[in-house]
């Protein structure tokens, strides 16, 4: 079992780092979450009946954690502190494209923290890579009800950076 939930955390740790960060925007509560997530991770694991993928189960599992955490402050909240995208810069850009590439993945970021707690939900799940079906299954709701939150969380974005001059 240890082997399994080392594995789990290396595949899936990232992702579940940035899940954390949609529900907590401090980043000593944040910590605080992963770790609840971890620990929650480590004591459902001995009865994962695999009627999903680990990755649904892991990820169902951070957002049971969020919820109980207890951040009520949805969607007013910017993180200080995202050092977790972990993005890299690319060595193909010069300087000063660089930056504005930055600065426009930070308004992009900003907004994605400024959205409706429901619809931060699902944007953060889709960025992971999920599909409508693992995002209902994680969230416990309908892959149309996904669909809808998608849209909506979709153009308020784009409302959003259009006011703010970000990227469309």
């Amino acid at each position: 079992m240890e082997q399994r939930f080392d594995r789990i955390l290396r595949e899936h740790g990232p992702a579940l780092r940035r899940v954390a960060a949609a529900y907590e925007a401090d980043p000593a509560r944040r910590e605080d979450l992963l770790q609840e997530i971890c620990l929650a991770l480590w004591k459902a694991l001995p009865g994962f009946r695999e009627e999903a993928s680990e990755r649904t189960f892991a990820f169902r599992i951070a957002h049971n954690r969020g919820l109980t955490h207890g951040w009520r402050a949805r969607g007013t909240a910017v993180p200080a502190d995202l050092e977790e995208a972990q993005e890299l810069a690319d060595p193909r850009l010069d300087p000063e494209s660089a930056l504005h590439a930055g600065e426009r993945r930070d308004r992009l970021r900003e907004a994605v923290y400024r959205l409706p707690f429901a619809a931060r939900q699902v944007v953060v799940l889709s960025l992971e890579g999920m599909s409508q079906r693992e995002i209902g299954e994680v969230l416990g709701i309908t892959e149309n009800n996904v669909a809808v939150r998608l849209t909506r969380a979709r153009k308020l974005l784009r409302q959003a950076l259009a006011a703010t001059g970000g990227p469309q």
